[in-house]
């Protein structure tokens, strides 16, 4: 099948497809005119690629992992796991910042909102 119809029967863009094998996720044949094309089986591997990146997975990762799928074995799917374990522990050290990062910026508006309401009382102002 054309790029076109694996995009559309996969749910994504054309774009996305394109950059899937430009990442070395995804391959394709190239016709006489130079036109991709690809395997039924495809599309199954573009929609399990998709689920990857919404778990919050880098393509770099991503690559990482696809060995196995594509050769099913212990050693491939044990670092498969541990590598979606350390993404797991990078992402949860991440949330972490972002909380750190939250708290901060909530510690400010309460300050700012103090700094507020005195402004207005000195100046006779109703604080509102």
């Amino acid at each position: 099948m054309r790029i076109g119809e694996l995009a559309q029967r996969a749910g994504v863009s054309v774009r996305s497809v394109r950059y899937y094998e430009q990442q070395g996720l995804l391959t394709s044949t190239r016709s006489p005119s130079g036109q991709r094309h690809y395997t039924e089986s495809e599309v199954e591997r573009v929609g399990f690629i998709q689920r990857l990146y919404a778990a919050g997975l880098s393509s770099r990762t991503i690559a990482d992992v696809l060995p196995c799928v594509e050769a099913p074995s212990e050693a491939n799917s044990d670092y498969a796991l541990e590598r979606m374990a350390r993404e797991r522990d990078r992402l949860t050290a991440h949330i972490a910042d972002l909380v750190r990062t939250r708290d901060a910026l909530d510690g400010l508006i309460v300050t700012a909102s103090a700094f507020r309401e005195e402004m207005l009382a000195a100046a006779g102002q109703p604080a509102g």
